[in-house]
C-alpha cells in the first residue's frame, strides 16, 4: 500500500499586499520586510502595538472554521478583523487583480496551497519569520517561506446512508466504472489536489483513462464547491461523493444528515489500483 499524501489545502499567509507601511506603527522608516523579519523577545509587542495603532485587519479566507480563530484574535488584542471569504480561486483572482490595479487590501490570505503557490510566483507575498515555525513539519513550509500551512485536510469518499450499504463501496477506482453507479457519483469541479493525488497513485496515463471512462459510463454530478458536494450528498441528489474534506462530512453527520465517509474504502481504491 502506498502511504498517503497529505495535502496542505489550507495555508496562512503574511501578505505584503496591505500592511501600509506608511501608516504602520512600527515608525515610518521601517518597511514591510523590516517588519516581517522582527525576532527576539520584542518582537511579538512590536507587532501588536503597530496593530492595534493600525487598528485593524484585513483577511481573505476560504476555510470555514478560520472565523473563529479571527473572533478570538480580536477579543485578545482588541483589533478589528474585517473578513471576506470566498472560495479559493475567487480569492486569488481578487489579490491579483487588486494588485494589478495598485490596491494592496489584504493583510493576511488564508487559502489552498496550489492558489498561495500562485500569488508567490506572481511575487505579491513577503515571507514572514515566527518562531512557531520551528514546531511545524518540516513540509509545512515552503523553501521561500512565504506561506506556512496549517492544517491537513483528508479526502474522502462520503456516500448518503440511505442510497450506497456500506459493504457495497468500492474497493478501487476501477469499480467506479460499473453501470451501476450511473447518475450516482459526484465530484468537486476544481480538485486539482485531490486528482494529482489519484495519478500519483494510479499512474498519469493509467488514471486519466480510467476516469473518462468512468465519466463516459456514468456521467458523474460535477459541482463547485466542497461544501456542495458534500450538502449534495446528504441530500441523496449524489449517492457518492469522490472527494469530500472528512472534516464537512463529519460536520453534516453531526446535524443528522443521512452522510457517512470511508477513509478505509479511500486507502483501498489507493492501493488496489496502484499494485
Amino acid at each position: 500500500m502506498k502511504k498517503a499524501l497529505p495535502k496542505f489545502c489550507l495555508t496562512v499567509l503574511l501578505a505584503a499586499l496591505g500592511l501600509a507601511p506608511a501608516a504602520s506603527a512600527l515608525a515610518q522608516a521601517k518597511s514591510t520586510a523590516d517588519s516581517a523579519a522582527l525576532q527576539g523577545d520584542a518582537r511579538s509587542q512590536e507587532l501588536i502595538d503597530a496593530a492595534r495603532k493600525e487598528g485593524e485587519l484585513n483577511i481573505y479566507l476560504a476555510h470555514p472554521s478560520v472565523p473563529q480563530v479571527t473572533a478570538a484574535f480580536s477579543k485578545k488584542y482588541g483589533i478589528k478583523v474585517n473578513v471576506w471569504r470566498a472560495g479559493s480561486e475567487a480569492i486569488l483572482q481578487r489579490v491579483v487583480t487588486e494588485a494589478r490595479g495598485n490596491r494592496f487590501d489584504a493583510d493576511v490570505v488564508e487559502n489552498n496551497a496550489p492558489e498561495m503557490e500562485a500569488l508567490h510566483r506572481e511575487k505579491l507575498l513577503q515571507d514572514a519569520k515566527s518562531p512557531y515555525v520551528a514546531n511545524l513539519m518540516p513540509t509545512a513550509v515552503p523553501p521561500h517561506k512565504e506561506w506556512i500551512g496549517i492544517s491537513i485536510d483528508m479526502f474522502t469518499l462520503g456516500y448518503n446512508t440511505q442510497k450506497v450499504k456500506k459493504e457495497d463501496l468500492p474497493k478501487s477506482w476501477a469499480d467506479l466504472a460499473n453501470p451501476k453507479w450511473k447518475g450516482l457519483l459526484g465530484v468537486e469541479a476544481e480538485d486539482q489536489g485531490w486528482f494529482a493525488y489519484v495519478l500519483q497513485s494510479l499512474g498519469e496515463e493509467k488514471g486519466i483513462k480510467l476516469f473518462k471512462d468512468i465519466a463516459a459510463a456514468n456521467e458523474p454530478t460535477v459541482r463547485k464547491g466542497h461544501s456542495l458536494l458534500g450538502q449534495l450528498v446528504s441530500s441523496g441528489e449524489v449517492a457518492l461523493g469522490l472527494d469530500l474534506y472528512s472534516w464537512n462530512a463529519d460536520q453534516l453527520k453531526e446535524k443528522g444528515a443521512p452522510i457517512s465517509v470511508s477513509t478505509s474504502a479511500s486507502r483501498s481504491c489507493n492501493s488496489r489500483d496502484s499494485d
